[in-house]
């Protein structure tokens, strides 16, 4: 008999229903993709994740962390991809309460124009979701957005991070690191 793995990650009120999924679709997609048992608690925000895998145990709730935090479900599914990886950038720890607004925004920018430069120029997925910055991607290429967005946050000027990002983009780019079908189709909202 196989030993029995087991995981808890809690969700935010207004994400339970994301990571169920209508009629459920979600759980299911997720159970089927990883062979794993997701039982979700409404009234305590608590997704329970257990199954005989370790790895897969660890890659769903590394899924449902990524649901958690703003991803979609489709978005979040990335993951069962091997090389990529999801990063949580707690605000809380960097940032004091009255700058977490101003210090969001720049993160996101002007009509989240900052965001979707950061995400285009590292090829990865990037959530600003309460007090958190997530990142989905690559791992050579989370790495450097994270980079990024730890300048935004101690202050740096956005064309001096945009013009560091293209110089990474180029080297990852010439070393051939960064994927040419980065997020295709099947992992697509819009």
């Amino acid at each position: 008999m196989e030993e029995d793995y087991r995981t808890q990650v809690k969700v935010p009120k207004i994400r339970i229903a994301v990571v169920i999924g209508k009629k459920g679709a979600t759980k299911n997609d997720i159970e089927a993709a990883t062979k794993c048992k997701i039982n979700i608690n409404v009234e305590d925000q608590v997704v329970s994740i257990h199954g005989e895998d370790p790895l897969q145990i660890y890659t769903v709730s590394q899924i449902v962390k990524a649901i958690a935090r703003g991803f979609s479900p489709k978005k979040a599914m990335i993951l069962l991809k091997g090389d990529y990886v999801l990063e949580i950038i707690e605000l809380r720890i960097l940032v004091k309460k009255e700058h977490m607004m101003r210090v969001k925004g720049r993160i996101i920018g002007e009509e989240g124009k900052s965001r979707d430069t950061i995400e285009k120029l590292t090829e990865t997925m990037i959530s600003v979701f309460g007090k958190t910055v997530c990142i989905l991607g690559r791992t050579e290429a989370v790495t450097i957005s994270k980079k990024a967005i730890l300048n935004l946050i101690q202050g740096s000027p956005h064309s001096t991070v945009y013009k560091w990002l293209e110089k990474k983009h180029s080297e990852l780019a010439a070393m051939e690191l960064m994927p040419r079908d980065f997020i295709k189709e099947e992992y697509r909202d819009d």
